[in-house]
């Protein structure tokens, strides 16, 4: 189940960010532009892409875009861009490990010092220099110190749009040189427009419950789509609720969840979240429309098993653990099968997670 959805800087559909495309575009048609950009909000609704789309409009001038900042995808500017060889803009994100998949954890000061100084250089073009810097939370602290002299002293007709999901991570120093725009969580027609789009082979049902997961994050919805999770969450859902729990569904299901997941645990994580906060929500009574035929029932039967704030405090264990992992590169699929058994209620009453070990029990007993 791939969608066809291209990269922030090649990608001419931007879903729900009406009011920031407004703000940037008043900028843009006044003439009076901050020479620093924080765009902030959660992952997957947008920001790169509004980036991209606002890198374009800066250096190919307000009369090649529309109201919304939009390109025709045959413009020059958009294909250079896409292409990644205009000479006027420079990109600085961080870097996939090859050998392990995951993004690397720190963006180095050498990148920043040579995009930076390619800001110093007259444009090409004769319009502006923008930098772009996706994901801006890997600034290790010598890179953040040469990004934040730039902006304390930024080159004439010069851009830096700077995108971060955590901006709380980056210094304030740099946050307070920069114009904020946050961007908002998308409406759920908006999801579900934009899944009808990028993912038309989805059945109805899978495209409602896909919505409801998404959180206002098409990029949520679309990852828990390809890696196959809808299907894991209700085995999950069913191996948990079974009495007593099905541990050899769960082995199987750390399995497959770890190969969905190459570059870590990200997605793991995420469905296993959604599986905390939807058992406190039956618990509550609040839990809304149901993502498959038996949920209600299940979840409730699992909300009933243990206190609602044992669960609360679960959510919160399988955060650190999952951190914990990453951070000591360890096998996935043997941490995942300590996280799902975690969950399992009848880990209450008996220690199933085996003890010492990189992770050891006081990782993982409640």
């Amino acid at each position: 189940m791939n969608a066809s959805v291209p990269a922030p800087r090649d990608n001419p559909e931007l879903y729900g960010q009406d009011a920031a495309l407004a703000v940037l575009g008043r900028a843009l048609g006044s003439g009076r532009l901050a020479h620093g950009w924080l765009l902030t909000g959660p992952p997957g609704i947008g920001k790169a892409t509004l980036a991209f789309r606002f890198a374009r409009a800066l250096l190919a001038g307000p009369d090649a875009v529309d109201a919304q900042l939009s390109m025709r995808p045959d413009h020059p500017v958009f294909r250079q861009v896409a292409k990644g060889v205009h000479p006027d803009l420079t990109v600085i994100e961080a870097e996939r490990d090859p050998r392990t998949g995951r993004f690397r954890s720190e963006i180095t000061v050498d990148t920043v010092r040579a995009a930076t100084a390619a800001l110093q250089v007259t444009a090409a073009a004769g319009g502006y220099r923008v930098a772009v810097v996706d994901g801006a939370e890997y600034l290790n602290r010598s890179a953040a110190n040469a990004l934040l002299k730039t902006l304390e002293e930024p080159p004439a007709r010069s851009v830096l749009i700077l995108v971060s999901h955590r901006p709380g991570s980056l210094a304030a120093t740099i946050r307070s040189r920069c114009a904020k725009l946050r961007l908002s969580p998308l409406a759920d027609d908006v999801v579900e427009r934009a899944l009808e789009r990028v993912m038309p082979d989805l059945k109805p049902q899978e495209r409602d419950a896909l919505t409801l997961l998404a959180r206002g994050s098409i990029g949520r919805a679309i990852a828990i789509a390809e890696g196959g999770h809808l299907g894991s969450y209700e085995r999950l859902v069913g191996a948990l609720a079974a009495a007593p729990p099905d541990h050899i569904v769960l082995d199987e299901l750390s399995s497959e969840l770890a190969r969905a997941d190459p570059g870590g645990i990200t997605g793991a994580l995420t469905l296993v979240q959604e599986l905390l906060g939807r058992v406190i929500a039956a618990g509550l009574g609040r839990l809304g429309p149901p993502l498959f035929a038996d949920e209600s029932r299940q979840l409730a039967d699992l909300a009933a098993r243990r206190p609602l704030d044992r669960w609360a405090t679960l959510w919160e264990k399988v955060a650190r653990l999952a951190a914990a992992v990453d951070g000591l590169n360890l096998e996935r699929s043997h941490a995942l099968m300590q996280i799902l058994t975690l969950l399992a209620p009848d880990a209450d009453r008996a220690d199933r997670a085996p003890r010492g070990g990189a992770l050891g029990a006081n990782h993982v007993r409640g």
